[in-house]
């Protein structure tokens, strides 16, 4: 591990103020995966503050509950007092509850961010700066058999090594009997087994770097005992994570979604070997969301690294025995499922299993959580990963890849060595933690559902991805303009550049969106072009064949090819987006209104057929959406003075007089494919302000 420590960088946040340094040393600790994921570890400076009254307090400015080290800034280091925590510290007991509640009270602000559960911990650290972090390194050379013995041939008397015992008040009680002798000057740090590191010291950059001395010792000793492994990620390496954006055709290794098969020739219906564990897969999803009672979302890792690790003769007791950190159980469940060829009967077991384990481990006060697992190994196939929202399930995705990792190199040490269960149990249920996993907003409709969207780089595919999200989708955005792969950059959306006339490209995004995603659940066929206008005798086959092949024979396809996905699915629902020239043709544009109109046929005898299986087909018509590419401020200004209007006016030229914007039909689409259109079916919706002959 190398440091990231810029002094450029580094002058730039120290001008920033008594926060800067901390906020910069905090972000190059979280752009470490191998140090800490997604909110895991916490750092703290220690400074003063005057109060209202003018007077200077000392304080302790440690990371906030719900903040990233990766991206945090100054507020989120709410101020405590740090005499108030010191005095907390010598309490003899103080329950979860009652410390939280102190934090609070000890805040300099009450509208901060609740300080971390481990402020008194760094209250009582006598140097400015505090650091810790769940290096996996280190967490996983504890996790063996002779963890704590290779720690201290590591690290000598420069390292306190202390067991674990829960986080929070104990452990801070526990760090503070510990270190009541030591000589802080002759301690570089120390190891909480099974836990983390901490770093300390009166300069940043040597507290931040301290932390990188001692946890590439760590890795040193890995590579040492792991370099003659193949198949997994070097340490020191983190392990690629999920692009997500690659072209069709073009994925990269270290895509979690790339297909492991080859494409069918264009033309034939895809193998059933080749299909048959993506329809699995978001059949194992559907019976999962009913486990946990809400739609969730699957992830099917098949990388070379996660093929392997599945194959591996005694995987399933492997990844029963414990997380890499019991902080990761409350996101993970302290165990995964083991799924067979047939997936299915794996959901079962593992409720099984997990009740057994809470009812031997729970007291009254426990209500047992639900049984769906969020994550599993695939038997030969890979690695699954499952949760209710996007957020969550990158979480599982990469804790998963970090933990199979590092069972790999706990196994070369001797036996990959966890927790016992209880204490796994007691920070799973633990209370605290149990509450970063609640949300005091509502859950969005669409949160965990799957929206696969066509020409979705611009226009009303554009409009019609971004309104999904807001509802709280994942969304699987196709376009042949490469930039649908780049134009959102967050974890709920895939973006593909693919031609949907090649079937064979499009065959291969589905697979990738249902291995990223687990399914489909809302199909918004989109995709087309207004070719250029010729009155019927002008017409020439090549122009009329290619309106007829994107407008609608490859929304055949995709329809054809999404149908095993969508019968999986949840509350499924498909919309096409036709065209107010399907009831209301004009002259010039017959290559145009026929393709429409069949797909508006198509859409019809769809409804009739996928109704059985709980699919609604419905059609949105616009018209005239002038925020769209084909409606230049030059098209514009013909149209308009066609029409003896002004470009405004024009705009507004329907029953309604407004215009119709790309959102408006976004919002329609949102709205057909939610709860309120659930007994809504091959219907026909207009979008177009009211068009006289239209109505």
């Amino acid at each position: 591990m190398q440091s990231l420590w810029n002094e450029q960088e580094a002058s730039r946040f120290a001008a920033q103020g008594e926060l800067g340094l901390r906020v910069y040393s905090s972000q190059l600790l979280g752009r470490e995966p191998d140090l800490v994921l997604h909110g895991g570890g916490n750092t703290s400076v220690k400074g003063t503050l005057a109060n209202v009254f003018g007077e200077r307090e000392d304080v302790l400015y440690v990371k906030g509950s719900g903040w990233d080290l990766q991206t945090i800034a100054a507020g989120g280091f709410p101020p405590v007092r740090l005499q108030y925590l010191k005095r907390l510290a010598s309490l003899p007991a103080l329950s979860d509850t009652d410390m939280m509640r102190e934090l609070r009270l000890a805040l300099l602000n009450p509208s901060a961010p609740t300080p971390s559960v481990e402020a008194i911990l760094h209250a009582l650290v006598p140097l400015r700066y505090v650091d810790h972090t769940h290096a996996d390194a280190v967490v996983a050379i504890s996790n063996s058999p002779n963890g704590e013995a290779t720690l201290r041939e590591i690290y000598g008397d420069e390292v306190l090594i202390l067991p674990y015992i829960m986080p929070g008040f104990i452990l801070a009680q526990q760090v503070h009997a510990a270190t009541r002798h030591v000589d802080w000057t002759r301690l570089k740090g120390i190891v909480l087994l099974h836990h983390g590191i901490i770093t300390f010291d009166d300069d940043c950059r040597r507290s931040y770097e301290r932390m990188i001395e001692l946890v590439s010792l760590a890795e040193d000793y890995l590579k040492a005992r792991t370099a003659d492994m193949p198949g997994i990620d070097p340490v020191g390496a983190s392990p690629a994570g999920d692009p997500g954006a690659s072209s069709v055709g073009a994925s990269p290794a270290g895509d979690p979604g790339a297909s492991s098969v080859g494409a069918s020739p264009a033309g034939d219906s895809a193998p059933d070997a080749e299909n048959l564990p993506f329809r699995q897969l978001a059949t194992l999803r559907r019976q999962a969301s009913a486990m946990m009672g809400v739609a969730v979302l699957a992830r099917w890792d098949r990388r070379a690294q996660a093929r392997q690790f599945s194959a591996l003769p005694d995987v399933g007791e492997l990844i029963a025995r414990g997380p890499l950190t019991p902080d990761h159980s409350i996101h993970t469940k302290p165990f995964g499922a083991v799924f067979a060829e047939d997936p299915l009967p794996g959901l079962e077991q593992f409720r099984s299993d997990y009740q057994a384990y809470f009812e031997r481990h729970a007291k009254p006060l426990h209500t047992c959580l639900d049984p769906m697992p969020r994550f599993g190994v695939w038997l030969n196939r890979g690695m699954l990963a499952l949760a209710p929202d996007c957020k969550r399930l990158q979480i599982v995705s990469d804790i998963v890849e970090h933990t199979t990792r590092a069972i790999q190199w706990g196994e070369r040490l001797g036996g990959w060595s966890t927790l016992p269960k209880q204490d796994q149990f007691d920070l799973e249920y633990w209370e605290l933690e149990q509450a970063k996993l609640k949300s005091s907003q509502a859950r969005p409709e669409f949160a965990g559902r799957v929206v696969l969207v066509t020409g979705a780089a611009s226009g009303i595919g554009r409009a019609c991805a971004d309104a999904f999200l807001a509802q709280g989708a994942a969304v699987v955005a196709l376009d042949l303009n490469p930039e649908v792969e780049t134009l959102w950059q967050s974890p709920q959306v895939l973006g593909i550049a693919c031609d949907v006339t090649r079937e064979e490209l499009v065959r291969e995004a589905l697979h990738r969106a249902v291995g990223h995603f687990g399914g489909v659940d809302v199909l918004l066929s989109n995709a087309g072009s207004f070719p250029p206008s010729r009155r019927i005798e002008a017409m020439d086959e090549a122009g009329w064949s290619q309106s007829l092949e994107l407008n609608l024979t490859a929304h055949l396809r995709l329809l054809r090819d999404c149908t095993p996905f969508l019968q999986a699915g949840i509350e499924p629902s498909v919309i096409f987006i036709g065209s107010k020239n399907v009831p209301a043709p004009g002259p010039g544009a017959a290559a145009y209104s026929v393709a429409k109109a069949g797909l508006a046929q198509l859409a019809r005898v769809a409804a009739l057929e996928l109704g059985g299986s709980g699919v609604r087909v419905n059609t949105l018509h616009p018209n005239a959406v002038f925020d769209t590419g084909i409606w230049s401020d030059e098209v514009l200004q013909q149209r308009a003075a066609h029409y003896g209007m002004s470009v405004q006016e024009y705009k507004k030229h329907n029953v309604l007089g407004r215009p119709v914007r790309s959102s408006d039909v976004a919002a329609a689409a949102v709205a057909l494919a939610s709860s309120a259109f659930a007994c809504t079916t091959g219907a026909q919706l207009p979008v177009d302000g009211g068009n006289e002959r239209v109505i």
